[in-house]
């Protein structure tokens, strides 16, 4: 190894001296530095078994692979034998946010690889919004420090997600540009999500936006789209001819035959994976490559649970798919639709040594994982070393709030001499045209909740500018009844400001400041006491800690929830929506298909109510 670059984070010049020695490793020439031979082993190219098979590995990567005892060369290191275990290419995500774990990307990648998870499409728009110019800086550092996890940057194109959003960071053409030429791991566009500015001219973040593509286009990178609501031919035609390539949205078999049908690349996700695959092959698919299986987000402790990468290949198998094309769309399908052949998707020369052993095909068991040519675990066991980092300020400090919120901040007055006011109100997964008009109630100057008709108040905080400004409004069956209560967080998608609800003004000020002081996560005020935190103090959106810590940290704050009498309204609660309180912080999403949101304050939306589709705004009472 000592005549090899550092191979952590791969670049043009380095790669090539890679490539270099492995060619003459193959023939021989060179030693290699050990083998792994495998009573068989899957081609994902041709999707055939070859039984009894060695993999012979020069440093992090494959030289050869062949029959045993085919290999003429010299291996001066360890031969492994596996004669019981079949072995498939490491488990890759076309996309995902590894921010959703809630776990820093060390942290993750020893959670994630014991289920075969060796690489990642990271979609980056969720730190990237929070401190964009260190987003590259940030997802490869874990891979520096010698975490054998791939991870594959996509920067955001929802940076901001909506023209209607600022702080944190902004990125066009420039930056774009300038990400694509730093690394090879950068594999493209993260999903673009802002459907009305990419086919609007007149859309305030047009410009922005092409620009990024065009940056994409350029440099021969990947765009990567998010066609969420988009059903009718005209737009699915229009998706595609702008050059967003791929969908990760679909709900039925119909909508991902017509995507398919116009080119799109399909990731599919677990929820609407078993729907899918049984509908398309009752229709008779037999072309999955064009298919991907993807995580999106899963939290640390749903993945502790499920899995990660391998469960959704085992809901594939369970609903029909053959485990071998299972198998592909997680290896070599997501690997050629993002372009990454050359390093991941199959166990072949030139790529990473990731390897999963598997004990049953069938059912998918994992009895061990390689990964960068050596093995990372046992059973469900990590076995190696997760490297410390010392994360920096401009990682840890990412809360900027300059002042202590008070009660005053979230009241909103009524005009004089008034004893009802019109309120615009909102609910979760309002994807409505119009906004909910409601009477409230006025007492002592101010508009009130009315908890009789389930209606709470929510706000979104700024936690870039140092103002702390605050927009606020009334929400539809959601939020507590119990009084002086609230619970904030600081991870609300896609911008990542703060966001409270609450049945007091003086409560939701307590939970905010309560994450003011920690720099991020969950906070929950009881009847006027702080009852539960977590603590997500990297990026207001992960913590540095095992993941056993935030579990326990996470079920704490579930206990204490059960104590809480909450206002729930059904309104869109499919069987894989995430439960209360996660729920909330999807709520916060302000790209398409949404309409009306709240935002943080901005001269666009003075009051942070605004129709992200059409730029119009309104009063929030009036």
């Amino acid at each position: 190894m000592a005549d090899l670059p550092d191979d952590l984070l791969i670049n043009g010049a380095d790669e090539v001296a890679i490539r270099q020695d492995l060619a003459l490793v193959a023939l021989g020439k060179r030693p290699a530095d050990k083998s792994l031979r495998v009573g068989r082993l899957l081609d994902v190219h041709g999707r055939r078994w070859h039984e009894d098979q060695e993999i012979v590995i020069r440093g992090r990567r494959v030289a050869w692979v062949g029959p045993a005892g085919a290999y003429k060369g010299e291996i001066t290191g360890e031969r492994v034998h596996e004669p019981d275990l079949a072995a498939v290419p490491g488990f890759g995500e076309i996309h995902k946010h590894i921010e959703s774990s809630h776990l820093t990307p060390e942290y993750e990648a020893a959670l994630v690889l014991p289920f075969g998870s060796t690489w990642t499409c990271e979609a980056s728009h969720e730190f990237s919004n929070v401190d964009g110019p260190h987003n590259l800086e940030f997802w490869l550092k874990a891979r520096l420090a010698g975490s054998p996890n791939k991870i594959f940057p996509l920067p955001g194109s929802a940076v901001p997600p909506t023209a209607y959003e600022w702080g944190g960071g902004h990125f066009g053409y420039d930056e774009q540009q300038k990400f694509l030429m730093q690394s090879l791991m950068v594999a493209g566009l993260d999903e673009v999500m802002d459907w009305p500015a990419v086919w609007n001219p007149e859309n305030p973040s047009y410009e922005r936006l092409w620009g990024m593509i065009r940056a994409t286009f350029e440099q021969r990178g990947v765009v990567e789209g998010h066609a969420a609501g988009l059903r009718e031919l005209p737009e699915i035609n229009a998706f595609a001819g702008a050059g967003l390539s791929s969908d990760h949205e679909a709900w039925t078999p119909e909508e991902v035959r017509e995507k398919l049908r116009r080119g799109l690349f399909m990731e599919l996700r677990p929820h609407s994976l078993p729907d899918i695959v049984k509908g398309l092959l009752a229709e008779g698919q037999q072309d999955w490559s064009q298919f991907a299986l993807c995580t999106d987000d899963r939290s640390c402790s749903d993945t502790m649970k499920l899995g990660a990468t391998d469960h959704n290949v085992r809901v594939a198998i369970e609903n029909g798919l053959a485990p071998e094309i299972a198998i592909q769309l997680v290896t070599i399908n997501p690997a050629r639709h993002m372009r990454l052949t050359p390093w991941v998707g199959s166990i072949a020369p030139g790529r990473y040594a990731d390897i999963v052993l598997l004990s049953d095909v069938e059912k998918l068991e994992i009895a061990k994982v390689w990964a960068d040519g050596g093995p990372v675990s046992e059973g469900r066991r990590y076995t190696a070393p997760i490297p410390r980092i010392d994360w920096p300020e401009w990682a840890t400090r990412t809360v900027n709030i300059a002042r202590d919120l008070s009660a005053d901040d979230f009241a909103i007055p009524a005009e004089p001499g008034r004893q009802t006011m019109q309120a615009a109100l909102l609910r979760p997964f309002h994807w409505s045209d119009e906004f909910i008009t409601m009477d409230l109630p006025v007492a002592a100057g101010q508009v009130q909740r009315d908890e009789t008709r389930n209606v709470t108040k929510f706000a979104i905080v700024d936690r870039f500018s140092g103002e702390g400004k605050v927009a606020r409004m009334f929400w539809l069956g959601t939020g507590p009844k119990t009084p002086d209560t609230a619970l904030a967080c600081s991870m609300g998608h896609d911008k990542h400001n703060i966001w409270v609800v609450g049945s007091s003004d003086a409560a939701m000020a307590m939970a905010v400041n309560a994450l003011r002081q920690s720099q991020g996560g969950w906070a929950l005020v009881r009847e006027g006491e702080l009852v539960a935190t977590v603590g997500y103090e990297v990026g207001g959106l992960m913590t540095a800690r095992p993941p056993e810590a935030l579990d326990a940290e996470m079920k704490h704050l579930y206990a204490e929830g059960e104590k809480v009498e909450w206002m729930y309204e059904p309104t869109f609660s499919p069987r894989w929506w995430p439960g209360f309180p996660e729920r909330l912080a999807f709520a916060t999403l302000t790209c398409a298909p949404w309409r009306w949101v709240l935002v943080a304050p901005s001269p666009l939306a003075p009051e942070g109510f605004v129709n992200v589709q059409t730029g119009a705004t309104h009063p929030i009472v009036w």
